[in-house]
């Protein structure tokens, strides 16, 4: 009995965590009783126990997980501040001509909030309390309906910039040095998280591709749930100049944060501070507008000014060097950028704090970082505890001793990670499943980005699929009555047949992901 302590403590987390216990504690809770039991049966080495604090404090001073904070702070904003409600009302009418376009906004919108949070459930619940009434409203099937938001909630596990690549990609990272290390290769190559964002943007622009596709095939066969919504040309507030001021502002910041991790302009830490600072912008002005004193023009004017000198700083710093003991006409121009930049931010802040808009999203941010943080503690104290009791050994017979060879370990893994996310959230899987099984199919030859894109694109389809996708169960939760449950389920599974056809086609054509992070990363 003994001898299986590392799978008795797998099973006894699992259990746990289905019984609704905090993941956190239980992670730790439950590796610190195994440890117990195994050191008193003579299997397991107290002395295990004292490399967690040098993880713990591995993780204090890794400057990659500090995105996690600034892209939740990023995501929030953007949805307290009613942001994504402009966008969908705009894209609607954009593509009002469209057979099923009011479907084709909330997927675009969603895709873009999604990227933004990179938490489903934040997306999923955002996007069914914004589009599903007026959807709803317009003669949408429910079915269709609920589908379209529950999928576009799930691709913030795809599309980057979001928290679910930061983290799978240091733990992939990780995983990488850690197998070459094993094969005899004492000067590891490393991955970047920005690597992981380049490989997981073609597979995200696919399905969103095939989602849009899908959708406007059922207005046309089936128009009836799908119709044409009726929009007032004369409507004052959906002008073409109003389109263009809802939509460029959101995409840039998404595209500019993105685009300078991909350029190597910036890594995903500053990036992330970077589309920090314009979301506070964006949600100021955007407040701001909606005020009816005189002085707010002044404080939408001063935004924008900030934002203008945001831009600048990053051009100055990307092709001069502004240092402050060279009085240069760089250095001239980067101190006059950044006085504007900090007088914008302030009136930002004091514009969000006294709409009650900055408060929340700083409290939402704390709590999930928080969460993140907890669980990435347990998680560390109960890989340490699984690799004592000989856990790691034990994967790796497994896998190496299945039938198919590196196909039939790889199968099984996404199976196992596809039921697990059931049940567990992509944190516990990310921490507690892709440690031991990634550094053991990595040592069998498989590429670490295109791994790390298979991943995220199998738990995005497990939190999609009936009847336990945690993506359903947040939709709802947010549903009318009148909906009934098994209509979300019919909605969601033309969506899980997609994404399936997604995890083939990179299965059977690698260079979905492996492609664009060798042409801008190299080799």
């Amino acid at each position: 009995m003994f001898e299986h302590l590392d799978m008795l403590m797998f099973a006894g987390v699992c259990l746990a965590l289905m019984a609704g216990f905090p993941v956190a504690f239980t992670l730790a809770g439950v590796a610190l009783v195994f440890a117990f039991v195994g050191y008193g049966a003579g299997v397991f080495d107290l002395s295990f126990l004292s490399f967690l604090p040098q993880r713990i404090f591995g993780t204090m001073i890794n400057e990659v997980l500090i995105a996690v904070p600034l892209f939740i702070f990023m995501g929030t904003m953007l949805e307290r501040a009613k942001l994504a409600e402009d966008l969908l009302e705009n894209l609607s009418y954009l593509f009002r001509n469209i057979k099923g376009g009011l479907g084709v906004a909330v997927c675009i919108v969603g895709a873009l909030l999604a990227a933004s949070t990179g938490i489903v459930g934040a997306t999923v619940v955002t996007m069914g309390l914004l589009a599903l009434p007026t959807m709803l409203k317009r003669g949408y099937d429910p079915a269709l309906a609920t589908g379209v938001i529950a999928a576009t909630g799930t691709l913030g596990q795809i599309i980057p910039p979001s928290i679910v690549l930061v983290l799978l990609g240091d733990v992939i990272a990780n995983a990488y040095q850690q197998a070459q290390l094993e094969q005899g290769i004492f000067t590891p190559e490393t991955i970047s998280v920005g690597q992981l964002f380049a490989g997981s943007l073609v597979p995200g622009f696919v399905l969103v591709g095939l989602y849009i596709i899908y959708q406007i095939g059922v207005a046309w066969r089936y128009p009836e749930k799908a119709p044409t919504p009726d929009y007032d040309e004369d409507d004052i507030n959906l002008t073409w100049r109003n389109i263009a001021i809802a939509l460029a502002p959101p995409i840039l910041l998404i595209v500019s944060v993105l685009g300078s991790i991909l350029g190597g302009i910036a890594t995903p830490t500053e990036a992330a501070a970077v589309g920090a600072i314009g979301t506070l912008l964006l949600a100021g002005a955007k407040l701001a507008s909606l005020q009816s004193h005189a002085q707010s023009r002044y404080v939408v004017r001063i935004i924008w000014a900030g934002a203008v000198a945001l831009v600048a700083l990053i051009i100055l710093t990307t092709n001069t060097d502004p240092r402050l003991d060279m009085l240069t006409p760089a250095t001239i121009a980067a101190i006059i950028c950044t006085s504007v930049l900090l007088l914008a931010i302030l009136v930002a802040i004091i514009t969000t704090f006294r709409d009650d808009v900055l408060r929340p999203a700083m409290r939402t941010t704390m709590h999930t970082t928080s969460m993140v943080f907890m669980i990435l503690i347990g998680a560390a104290l109960f890989s340490l505890v699984f690799r004592g009791l000989g856990g790691d050994d034990t994967i790796e017979a497994l896998l190496h001793n299945l039938p198919g060879g590196v196909w039939g370990a790889i199968a099984i893994t996404m199976l196992i990670m596809f039921l697990l996310g059931f049940f567990l959230d992509f944190i516990e899987i990310t921490f507690v499943i892709v440690p031991l099984v990634a550094p053991i199919l990595l040592t069998m030859g498989v590429d670490p980005v295109w791994l790390g894109v298979m991943m995220a694109v199998n738990l995005q389809t497990s939190f999609l699929t009936p009847p336990f996708g945690f993506a359903l169960f947040y939709l709802r939760g947010v549903t009318p009555p009148s909906v009934p449950t098994s209509a979300i389920y019919r909605g969601a599974i033309p969506f899980v047949i997609i994404q399936l056809l997604m995890l083939v086609l990179l299965a059977f054509i690698p260079e979905l992901a492996t492609w664009l992070p060798e042409q801008i990363f190299g080799d």
